[in-house]
C-alpha cells in the first residue's frame, strides 16, 4: 500500500496587505521553499498537527508513505498564483506516480490570486490526476465550506475546538475514516450545508455557548455511531469570497438515514441563535481603564485587532499606547513584528541604551488604517535567534522561529519584538527570551483566541482589546463585494435558509 500525505495550510484575509508567495510556506530557517520528504516529517511529524495523525495512521498499515510537500504559512493575504500552482503541482505530480490513497492536511480558507476556493481547486486537480483515489482531509474549524471540497473528499474531519488543540486528533478521525471506508469497501454519502452569517470569531469558540452544545451534538453522534464523521465549521469571516460562511458536514455510509436530519437539527440550532454570535467590541480607553482597576495578576490584554493569527500585521502599538498614557507598568508584550527595529537592537547588542521607534510599519489600504508605532527608550536586555518548542496544549511539539528576536526593556515594560509574525499561543514566545510572564502585571499579546491554549491558565483576568487592523469584529469597515448576499448581520433580514445537499461517495 502507498500513502501520499501533504499538509498545505493558510488562512487568506483577502482585506490583509501582507503578500503570500511560496517563501512564505518555507516555515522558516532560512528556507525558501517549503519542505518536503524526511524534513518536512523531521519539522511537523512530532508534532500536534493533523499531518503527524495521519504519517502515523499510515504508517501502522505499514504503507509506504510519501511526503511531496508541507507547505504551512501564517494567514495574510490573497496567495500568488506561482505559489499555489508550485504547491498544487508538488501533491499532484506525486499522485500522478501512483497511490492507494491520500491524506492531505488542509486549512479550509486559502484564497488565492486566481482561485476563491483554494482547498476546493487543489481537490479538482487531484482529481484531473486520478478521479477514484479515496481522499481523506482534515480541515480547520474556520473552514468556509465549498461543492468542491464536498464533492472531491472521500472523507472531511474539521477541528473541534478553538483554540486549536486537537489538530492530531483529527487526523487520526479522517484516516481511521478513509481507511474503514477502503477497508470495507464502503459506499458513502456526504451531506452539508452552509449559513448565510459571518459568525464573529470571539463568540465562535466550541468552548462555551453559543457554539458548544451545537458542536457537543455533532461530536455525540459521531461517537455513538450514529453517522461516521461530523464537522461543524464556524467559518472564516475575514474572506471577500462567495463561500464565507457557517457549514455542517456529514459523512455517513450509503445506507444510512441519519445525515440529512443531523445536518438540519444543527443548522437549525446555529441560526436560530444567530444573533449570539454577534460580538460587540469594547471601546479601547474603557477596556485599559479596567485593566488598571484590577489588582489581581497577571492580566493578559488580548489585542484582537491585529492579530497575526488572522491576517494581521502584529505591528500596530495603539493598545500599547493606550496602556502606557494610562501608567500601567511591569508590562510583558509582544511579539510585535518589526525587522528593523530588530536590526538597529543586534547592532549595538545586549545591554545598550537605545531609542528608536517600533512598529507602525505596515499600512493597509483596504481599511484606510495607517501604521502607528510608538518611539521608546530602553536598554537591549536579550537578543536571541527566537526558536522555541512549544509545549503548551496547542501545535505541541513544533519548533517556533522568530527569527532575530530583541527585547526592549523599559521601567515600566519588556516588549518582544521579532523578525517573523507569530501569534502567541504559547508561553515560549516569552520565557525563551528570559521573560517570566507570571510575574508580570499585565501580558499584551496579539491574539484573538489562541492566546487561550498557553496562557488562560496562568492569568487572572482576560481583557479583551479592540486594537485597530484587519481582524476587527466591526464588519462596517470593511469593504465586502464579493459574498454572497444576503448574509447575517450585514443584512439583518437575510432568509432562513432550507437547502441541505447531498453527494454520493461510491466505494
Amino acid at each position: 500500500m502507498r500513502c501520499v500525505v501533504a499538509l498545505v495550510q493558510h488562512e487568506t484575509n483577502t482585506f490583509s496587505p501582507l503578500p503570500t508567495p511560496l517563501s512564505a510556506f518555507a516555515g522558516g530557517s532560512g528556507r525558501t521553499t517549503p519542505p518536503k520528504g524526511d524534513e518536512a516529517v523531521d519539522q511537523y511529524g512530532s508534532a500536534d498537527f493533523a499531518f503527524a495523525a495521519m504519517l502515523d495512521a499510515a504508517k501502522a498499515r505499514g504503507a509506504e508513505v510519501s511526503v511531496p510537500i508541507a507547505a504551512y504559512a501564517e494567514p495574510s493575504g490573497r496567495v500568488t498564483d506561482a505559489a499555489f500552482d508550485a504547491i498544487a503541482t508538488a501533491v499532484c505530480n506525486e499522485i500522478a506516480t501512483g497511490c492507494d490513497a491520500v491524506l492531505l492536511d488542509l486549512h479550509g480558507a486559502m484564497v488565492t490570486e486566481t482561485f476563491d476556493d483554494g482547498e476546493g481547486e487543489l481537490l479538482n486537480r487531484i482529481r484531473q490526476v486520478d478521479a477514484k483515489v479515496p481522499i481523506g482531509v482534515a480541515l480547520d474549524f474556520h473552514t468556509n465550506l465549498t461543492r468542491d471540497m464536498a464533492a472531491n473528499a472521500t472523507v472531511i474531519d474539521g477541528y473541534r475546538t478553538y483554540p486549536h488543540v486537537d489538530m492530531y486528533q483529527t487526523g487520526e478521525r479522517a484516516a481511521r475514516s478513509l481507511f474503514r471506508i477502503m477497508d470495507e469497501n464502503l459506499s458513502t454519502r456526504t451531506c452539508w450545508q452552509t449559513l448565510p452569517m459571518l459568525t464573529h470569531m470571539i463568540r465562535q469558540t466550541p468552548a462555551r455557548q453559543p457554539m458548544k452544545d451545537i458542536m457537543d451534538l455533532a461530536i455525540a453522534a459521531a461517537d455513538s455511531g450514529r453517522v461516521m464523521n461530523t464537522s461543524v465549521f464556524g467559518g472564516f469571516p475575514l474572506a471577500d469570497v462567495p463561500y464565507a460562511a457557517f457549514g455542517v458536514l456529514i459523512i455517513e455510509p450509503e445506507d444510512g438515514n441519519q445525515g440529512e436530519d443531523l445536518v438540519n437539527d444543527l443548522c437549525r440550532m446555529a441560526w436560530q441563535r444567530r444573533a449570539d454570535f454577534i460580538f460587540e467590541p469594547e471601546d479601547l480607553t474603557r477596556s485599559v481603564e479596567r485593566a488598571a482597576g484590577l489588582t489581581d495578576y497577571p492580566v493578559v490584554l488580548a489585542d484582537h485587532g491585529d492579530n497575526c493569527g488572522a491576517g494581521g500585521s502584529a505591528d500596530d502599538l495603539t493598545v500599547l499606547e493606550e496602556m502606557l498614557r494610562q501608567g500601567l507598568a511591569n508590562i510583558a508584550a509582544g511579539p510585535v513584528w518589526d525587522p528593523e527595529a530588530v536590526g538597529q537592537m543586534v547592532k549595538v547588542g545586549e545591554g545598550a541604551s537605545i531609542k528608536l521607534h517600533v512598529g507602525g510599519k505596515t499600512v493597509v489600504p483596504s481599511i484606510g488604517q495607517t501604521g502607528h508605532g510608538l518611539q521608546l527608550e530602553g536598554v537591549v536586555a536579550k537578543i536571541t535567534d527566537g526558536r522555541f518548542a512549544i509545549t503548551g496544549p496547542m501545535q505541541t511539539g513544533l519548533v517556533v522561529d522568530l527569527g532575530r528576536t530583541a527585547v526592549l526593556e523599559t521601567p515600566v515594560l519588556e516588549l518582544v519584538v521579532s523578525e517573523e509574525r507569530w501569534e502567541p499561543y504559547d508561553t515560549g514566545c516569552f520565557t525563551h527570551a528570559g521573560i517570566d510572564p507570571t510575574q508580570k502585571n499585565y501580558i499584551l499579546l496579539k491574539s484573538r483566541q489562541h492566546f487561550r491554549a498557553g496562557f488562560e491558565g496562568l492569568a487572572r483576568h482576560i481583557i479583551l482589546a479592540a486594537g485597530p487592523g484587519v481582524c476587527g469584529s466591526d464588519y462596517s469597515q470593511f469593504k465586502f463585494s464579493n459574498l454572497t448576499r444576503p448574509v447575517y448581520p450585514i443584512d439583518p433580514g437575510t432568509p432562513t435558509p432550507r437547502q441541505v445537499c447531498r453527494i454520493e461517495h461510491s466505494g
